[in-house]
């Protein structure tokens, strides 16, 4: 048996600590963005599974609802749907003592009239003279909350807040601007690492440096070349082509250093005994390096597929900030501005952009390690 030692239990609780570092608060946005609003106002998504105190103001019925029964005049009414589940503790009626009243006790308001409220929000309002006012009086209540929790926050946020659209958008700037590089990057790599010609090592070199170029310093003037070429052709320097373009740019010397790596790591026996075969380069590309570099691909992928799907700035500099334009990020930061009071809106829409890249690196993950390192190693 594998002797057991302080350093390997020190480093797998080192592990767990870190996975649950980032599996806790994903787990919290998740539970948030499903539960109800009022209780998400008030209390933690680790209060999720617990019954939580509420204070709730709601207002009766008016003068349209009113029957004579004797001598009263009687409203009656229901304070919250039965489906609830609440349990009304208390209730009042003024701000001030919103507490002042248990259930099923009578409380005399200014103009003598009375009301009682049961524990499932049924109240009967009662008055020896006719009701004249529209408007219902407001009851203050203390009730027990189950929890709760409901699809309606997707539902808001999908279609009625626009993240729907903005998540279509952001697909339709990713995958382009992920495929794209990907494509380029992968003849380029093995042109730099199986061709030999001139001027390879400077190349490769140039490359290399670009890599500390802030993606910040080349956004105008990238974008000022963008118009003038828009200008000179009728086309829109702010639209998908143009930041398909700005992202491929951005993130092809990166790709092609990371595939570069794991193509020097393959062994040259083959390429050449497939030379000797009398297969051409594009024969060994295609038949050799693809099947072989399905991890380093796979890796690269993930890497630039969510640097696109999160990116902010790009978006906002080559994209009109339009419903058919506007990416998931910039959406975010609208409602960020716009709804920063409605926890509901925020969580659920921060847990849709998080969706896919945990699905695209779920579905990966296996390649994503052995891509990363396999040009560690020779051989």
């Amino acid at each position: 048996m594998k002797k057991i030692s302080l350093p390997s239990i020190f480093s797998q609780l080192l592990l767990l600590f870190f996975v649950l570092i980032w599996i806790i608060p994903t787990f919290g946005l998740f539970i948030s963005s499903l539960r109800d609003k009022d209780l998400l106002a008030i209390s933690g998504w680790w209060t999720s599974l617990t019954t939580t105190k509420v204070n709730e103001i709601y207002r009766m019925a008016g003068m349209e609802n009113q029957i004579k029964e004797g001598d009263f005049f009687i409203i009656k009414g229901k304070l919250f749907d039965s489906n609830s589940g609440k349990k009304i503790q208390s209730f009042g009626i003024t701000s001030k003592r919103i507490n002042e009243f248990a259930v099923d006790d009578i409380a005399i308001l200014k103009d003598d009239s009375f009301v009682t409220v049961n524990e499932d929000g049924e109240y009967i309002l009662k008055s020896e003279k006719e009701f004249s006012k529209k408007k219902g009086k407001r009851l203050f209540i203390t009730a027990l909350s189950p929890p709760a929790f409901t699809f309606d926050n997707y539902r808001e946020v999908l279609f009625k807040e626009g993240i729907g659209r903005a998540f279509i958008n952001t697909m339709a700037v990713a995958l382009p601007s992920t495929l794209i590089p990907l494509i380029i990057c992968s003849f380029f790599a093995y042109a730099l690492t199986w061709m030999k010609f001139f001027g390879r090592d400077t190349l490769l070199a140039i490359i290399i440096a670009s890599l500390v170029v802030p993606l910040q310093m080349s956004l105008i003037p990238i974008l000022t070349i963008y118009n003038d070429f828009g200008a000179l052709f009728g086309v829109a320097a702010k639209s998908y082509p143009g930041v398909w373009m700005a992202h491929t740019g951005f993130g092809l010397a990166s790709t092609t250093f990371l595939l570069r790596n794991f193509l020097k790591s393959l062994p040259n026996e083959m390429m050449e005994a497939a030379k000797v075969d009398g297969a051409t380069h594009y024969d060994i590309f295609l038949r050799i390096i693809l099947p072989l570099s399905v991890p380093a691909f796979a890796s690269i992928f993930i890497l630039q597929f969510l640097w696109c799907w999160n990116d902010l700035l790009v978006g906002l500099v080559f994209l009109d900030q339009v419903p058919s334009e506007i990416i998931l990020t910039a959406k975010l930061k609208e409602l960020l501005g716009s709804r920063g009071e409605n926890w509901e809106i925020l969580t659920t829409g921060a847990f849709v952009s998080m969706t896919v890249p945990l699905f695209i690196f779920f579905a990966l993950q296996r390649y994503f390690i052995r891509g990363l390192v396999a040009g560690s190693v020779k051989g």
